[in-house]
């Protein structure tokens, strides 16, 4: 099973570090991230293996969104079933 995070706020140090960190903390694998500053504004995609997260997927969000407070920017996770239902035509 995988996820899509996305996280977009004003530039600042350590985001990607952040974010990877949380979710090493609960079994997260990161399969690809792509990243960009544009005029300050710091956006970032992650595609993630979320087969072995040891915490429910709520969890997951919850700790994410509650992480990008603290650090004043948006994140937030989608399931790649609801993703991949969205862009269905």
């Amino acid at each position: 099973m995988n996820a899509v995070i996305t996280v977009l706020g004003k530039d600042n140090v350590g985001i990607l570090a952040k974010v990877s960190n949380e979710c090493a903390d609960v079994g997260v694998n990161i399969v690809e991230v792509t990243q960009s500053v544009l005029q300050g504004m710091f956006a970032m995609i992650m595609f993630v293996d979320i087969t072995g997260c040891t915490v429910p997927f709520s969890q997951l969000v919850d700790n994410l969104t509650e992480t990008g407070e603290k650090m004043g920017v948006k994140i937030h996770v989608m399931h790649e079933d609801i993703f991949n239902a969205m862009h269905k035509i």
